[in-house]
């Protein structure tokens, strides 16, 4: 059955039709619940939501980036069309591969998938990637715009929409919405001084350098009762408007929110295609997932490495390279499955890289790189991390530790023979082994280093430009 509904669906909505055909210009939200348990899966409607005008590219309608664990589709009945596209990845699909979800035990999470308002009834089909990469459909449903069932009520005005900067309409620019939690309402001056300082960072990092007339900045302030959010290790909890906790997933630098109907709620008072939430805590931490939403620790030291290195991950998909750190996940990416992040690769087939467009013709594949040496530093650092957190000590200290590790990493690996070439480097995406790296260094990989690669500058670009016009 999940096959044929392919079959149903061969057309696509190419640029030669009108966007004002299919839709109204304004907004839908579809609001589902995504249950199960590492082997077993399910989607269930929340609701279908009415927010305001479509704040998206009114020409490039169709995803074919081929990112993301999961893939969204809008398919007009009467003719067969995909109208919208979008590939994204979600907190259940992380989840689904811990310790947790392997025992059989059930979660459900809250998540939303916006589309504009079609003029007709659509189906809406949510298919997950496979083993073998493709995309296959796990929910499908039938949505009419014109139903007693679309909630039509009025956005809440939830806080103060301000803006930092508007370079143009929203469908010809990427509209970044910046939130924050456990500000109060005293401290909505530093708030703002935090999104200028940080969103500065951000473009003043390639290629968002080069392309900041790209987007809009936008900002809500939403005052909290009390500062800070909830740190759930140090048995410190907040009621922080948005939800936002360190220990998501159990991995204590890890800040999600699963409050997503709040967030989206919030969200929706302004246009916006990306989300960052900066939360006003001094804590490293920090998170984001593809098409969902980035977070980062405003009050950190490494806070702007933090927005950059975050905002990777929600707004292109990129992975982390890095693979000493401990993580929540096991078997992330299966052995033998080519991953679909556009900066790792399980180089299944050497001979046919997928950034080979990239690489400098006198380098080797895979590309040696002293990964003893590296290790030597890298895991034993990792373990007094670990006990320094056990031991509760003081930000300042983690800080020094942070940079100790720094001072010896990073002349270590710029004094690598292939250091800023493009290549193939064994250890990346939580795996020492199996997977590899377009450099040897990335902010992707380290904190130290202060810019992405080749092969992530270029699938940041290919983004932009799917938004941008």
């Amino acid at each position: 059955m999940r096959w044929f509904l392919y079959l149903l669906i061969p057309l696509t909505l190419g640029l030669g039709q009108s966007f004002d055909a299919y839709f109204t210009g304004q907004t839908l939200r579809f609001d589902y619940c995504h249950s199960g348990t590492a082997t077993e899966e399910h989607i269930s409607l929340d609701q279908v939501r009415l927010e305001g005008p479509w704040p998206g590219s009114r020409g490039h309608l169709l995803d074919e980036t081929n990112l993301g664990q999961y893939f969204f589709e809008v398919v007009d009945t009467s003719t067969g069309l995909v109208t919208y596209s979008r590939g994204f990845s979600s907190i259940y699909r992380e989840w689904e591969t811990t310790a947790e979800a392997r025992k059989g035990t059930w979660r459900s999470f809250h998540e939303s998938q916006r589309f504009p308002e079609p003029r007709k009834p659509v189906r809406l089909i949510l298919s997950k990637r496979g083993p073998d990469g493709a995309f296959h459909p796990i929910y499908t449903s039938i949505v009419n715009p014109a139903s007693r069932f679309v909630s039509r009520a009025p956005i809440t005005a939830l806080g103060k929409v301000w803006t930092l900067h508007n370079n143009g309409p929203p469908a010809a620019r990427v509209d970044l919405l910046i939130l924050g939690d456990g500000y109060r309402k005293k401290d909505k001056r530093k708030f703002h001084k935090d999104v200028k300082r940080l969103v500065g960072a951000l473009f003043e990092t390639e290629p968002f350098r080069s392309r900041e007339e790209d987007f809009n900045v936008r900002a809500i302030d939403l005052p909290a009762p009390e500062s800070g959010i909830s740190n759930p290790r140090a048995g410190v909890w907040r009621d922080s408007p948005l939800g936002l906790s360190f220990n998501a997933l159990d991995s204590d630098r890890y800040v999600l929110t699963y409050a997503n109907r709040t967030v989206r709620e919030v969200s929706a008072q302004t246009p916006y295609d990306a989300l960052i939430i900066l939360f006003n805590d001094r804590k490293y931490g920090g998170g984001g997932i593809f098409n969902l939403y980035a977070t980062a620790s405003a009050n950190s030291s490494s806070a702007p490495y933090l927005i950059v290195h975050e905002f990777g991950h929600s707004f292109v998909g990129l992975a982390d390279e890095y693979y000493t750190s401990p993580v929540s996940y096991e078997d992330f990416n299966p052995p033998g499955v080519e991953p679909w992040e556009p900066n790792i690769t399980a180089l299944l087939d050497p001979s046919n890289l997928k950034w080979w467009h990239l690489l400098d013709t006198d380098t080797p594949v895979p590309t040696p790189w002293n990964q003893a040496a590296y290790d030597e530093v890298a895991y034993p650092w990792q373990e007094r991390r670990s006990q320094l957190r056990a031991d509760k000590v003081p930000e300042e200290v983690m800080d020094e530790h942070f940079q100790e590790r720094e001072r010896i990493i990073q002349p270590m690996l710029e004094a690598e023979p292939y250091f800023g070439k493009v290549g193939a480097f064994e250890g990346a995406g939580y795996q020492a082994k199996g997977f590899y790296r377009p450099e040897v260094d990335c902010i992707m990989f380290s904190r130290h280093r202060q810019s992405f690669c080749r092969v992530c500058r270029e699938a940041i670009e290919r983004i932009i430009d799917l938004y941008a016009e």
